[in-house]
């Protein structure tokens, strides 16, 4: 924070390490994955010895929790445990997603976890600890883009601090500040009102300011819910997991699996025909014989490899046009590899084109959920966290939009949909850290610590071993 109160006159160059959730890798100066890293070792190291009073060098006597979003990036995640193990010198560390952490956190077991930040929202169903795959979804606005359409909505109610602009840090300071404090989402209170609030600059003189405000405190709040409104082009608006692009220090990876569970099926359904063949009214005996394997590769776990043509039409039509990266490796045993995950990417690239308000995606989310069951307990339990829906009447305005356009077959099903913005009356920003605290603690996470001797061993691999979601 001191950083963004730096007198704009001085001469610093500031960088942002993460943006949108994800490392903040770009062409520009500072933007390489290492300089990135170095800027996050650099500010970490400092919050350590500065507000923990813990020396650096003591730091092999400590242990640390890695939250990871729920969408992420598996080269990132590599180097920065490769940062936190070696160059820092943790003894051990543990790596888990924020969603399954802000359970834990809340002290529910099951819930859709919407995490509404400052540049991100993302979203995801928990069951018992486990983050479905299928259900994750990332969108490409939060808070900031609330203060950016509450700063235009006052440009138009004749704003007078005429001298504000978004590129600079103590202006969007102050915006955001006013947003916290005027904006909401109660439509009981409206009609005009006049607001006071105070500028203060380095080598300035303090300045006080009136401005009359309708109903821009809500219109800008409602851009959560229809994000078109901020204007956002050129990127994508939902991100999706994708698949692994692989790594040369986990040869054993999914693509590894996947490409032995297709020679394996291949293999089994060459067998079994030759077995057909050389039994007397072979043609019968091969048909039964082919589907009984069809049969079986359907029972196997969606996303475990390439699977029979039937099981490939179940689980589309179970989750959906391109709802996760499990799409991608079941398909038809005929199609090649290369035009099945081609044809996939592109319906998925269609999807992430869209820009789903807050309501749509949380029912977008839950409706990826595999069971009716499933889908009950997380309209139950609709857990909102982060910093970006702390606006007055945000709960009741959420539940209100969730019960009226949720589908009408879970209205019976469902005896309470419940939203849940503070649990157990704390700050929802602080949710998934204090979640992570509780996870350090229980005895069943033992064996999830990846040492630093085991890391300089086997590297990447330990992820896969001993982390508590699916590498």
């Amino acid at each position: 924070m001191q950083a963004l109160y730096v007198n704009p006159t001085d001469c610093y160059n500031i960088h942002w390490p993460i943006v949108r959730g994800q490392l903040n890798v770009h062409p520009g100066p500072g933007g390489s994955l290492t300089a990135v890293l170095a800027d996050l070792e650099t500010i970490w190291s400092h919050v350590i010895q500065k507000h923990l009073e813990v020396q650096l060098k003591d730091l092999k006597y400590y242990r640390c929790i890695l939250l990871v979003p729920d969408i992420y990036n598996r080269q990132h995640i590599k180097e920065v445990v490769n940062m936190l193990l070696l160059n820092m010198g943790f003894s051990a560390i543990i790596v888990h997603q924020e969603s399954v952490c802000a359970t834990f956190g809340s002290g529910l077991s099951s819930a859709c976890v919407v995490d509404v930040g400052d540049q991100k929202t993302s979203l995801c169903c928990v069951e018992d600890g486990v983050s479905h795959r299928n259900s994750r979804l990332c969108l490409a606005y939060g808070g900031s883009d609330v203060t950016r359409t509450f700063f235009w909505l006052l440009q138009r109610a004749g704003f007078p601090y005429r001298d504000c602009q978004l590129s600079s840090r103590l202006d969007c300071q102050l915006l955001q500040h006013l947003k916290e404090t005027f904006c909401h989402l109660d439509q009981d209170i409206s009609g005009l009102q006049d607001k006071e609030f105070q500028t203060r600059f380095p080598e300035s003189p303090s300045l006080l300011y009136q401005v009359r405000l309708g109903d821009e405190k809500l219109q800008a709040s409602m851009g959560l819910f229809y994000p078109t409104t901020f204007g956002i082009v050129g990127q994508k608006m939902t991100s999706l997991q994708y698949r692994s692009q692989g790594d040369s220090e986990d040869p054993h990876d999914e693509h590894y699996l996947l490409a032995t569970q297709s020679k394996q099926d291949q293999s089994s359904k060459s067998a079994a025909d030759r077995k057909a063949i050389s039994r007397p009214g072979g043609a019968l005996d091969g048909e039964m014989s082919s589907q009984g394997g069809i049969g079986e590769l359907s029972d196997l776990p969606r996303g475990c490899g390439m699977g029979g043509s039937g099981a490939g039409m179940q689980g589309e039509m179970e989750l959906g046009p391109a709802q996760s990266e499990c799409l991608m490796g079941a398909g038809e045993v005929d199609e090649p590899l290369s035009a099945h995950l081609s044809r996939k990417s592109a319906i998925m690239s269609q999807f992430e084109s869209k820009a789903l308000g807050l309501d749509k995606a949380i029912l977008h989310s839950i409706d990826c959920c595999a069971s009716d069951e499933t889908k009950r307990k997380m309209y139950s339990s609709i857990l909102v966290v982060g910093g970006g829906l702390m606006f007055h009447g945000a709960q009741e305005f959420l539940l209100h939009r969730i019960i009226n356009k949720m589908p009408p077959s879970f209205r019976r099903l469902v005896d309470n949909v419940e939203v849940i913005t503070r649990p157990k009356d704390l700050d929802p920003r602080l949710i998934s850290w204090k979640g992570g605290a509780v996870l350090a603690c229980l005895d069943t996470t033992q064996e999830m610590w990846i040492h630093q001797r085991e890391w300089q061993r086997f590297g990447v691999r330990m992820l896969r071993e001993r982390a508590a979601f699916v590498w």
